[in-house]
This record gives C-alpha cells, structure tokens and sequence, in this order.
C-alpha cells in the first residue's frame, strides 16, 4: 500500500480556506514550522489522516501578517506563539498569545535573519 507525502505550495489567499477545509475532511494538525528565506519567511503547516501526510506551504513577506488557525485548531497556540517569538512571523489573533513570553529567552526574535 502506497502513502500520500505531499508538500502543497498555496499562496495566502488560499491559505485559510485551505485549512478549513483539511479540518472538514478530519485533517490532523501535526506541525507547523517557521523558517527564514529571502524577505520573509516558509510557513509549513503539516496534516495527517491515517497514514497520509500533506503539508501545506506557505511563503510570507517579512511584514505580511498571517492569520492564526486557532480558532480551527486550537492546538496550533504554542506552535504559533513559537513561530512569532523565535522567527518574528507576524501571526494575528493567536488564542491565546503569549506575547513573546512563551520562553525565558534573552534575546528577541533569535532565529530571525539578522542583517
């Protein structure tokens, strides 16, 4: 038997439908990882149902905001809170936001680029 491992480039119009729509067909957030690339940022937003993998990836300009998918995921907060605290990804209406003090950390945004 053969398991789907897909990697979905989507654009940020069609991020938030995209997710509402993973949830309507029992969809499993698995992960969501932030990293640095040129002017911005890769979301990677991953979803499991039974043994199949899609991630959804999303390129964001360095001062886009993305919307939060907590109010669809509501596990997605720390991962979310991660991303904004470590990367400085602009993410709005995370419930709830930690504000940049999910960690101890003594310096701001330490995985951003620095120029």
């Amino acid at each position: 038997m053969e398991y789907k491992n897909e990697i979905r480039k989507i654009t940020a119009a069609e991020f938030f439908p995209a997710v509402v729509h993973m949830k309507t067909e029992n969809w499993r957030l698995v992960q969501i990882c932030a990293s640095c690339i040129e002017g911005g940022y890769e979301m990677s937003y991953s979803f499991c149902l039974k043994y199949d993998m899609v991630t959804l990836r999303l390129e964001v300009a360095e001062d886009e905001e993305v919307a939060s998918i907590t109010q669809i995921y509501p596990c997605a907060f720390i991962q979310e809170n991660e991303a904004e605290e470590l990367f400085g990804v602009k993410i709005k209406t995370i419930k709830p936001d930690y504000k940049d003090k999910l960690y101890r950390i003594d310096v701001e945004t330490p995985f951003k680029k620095k120029e």
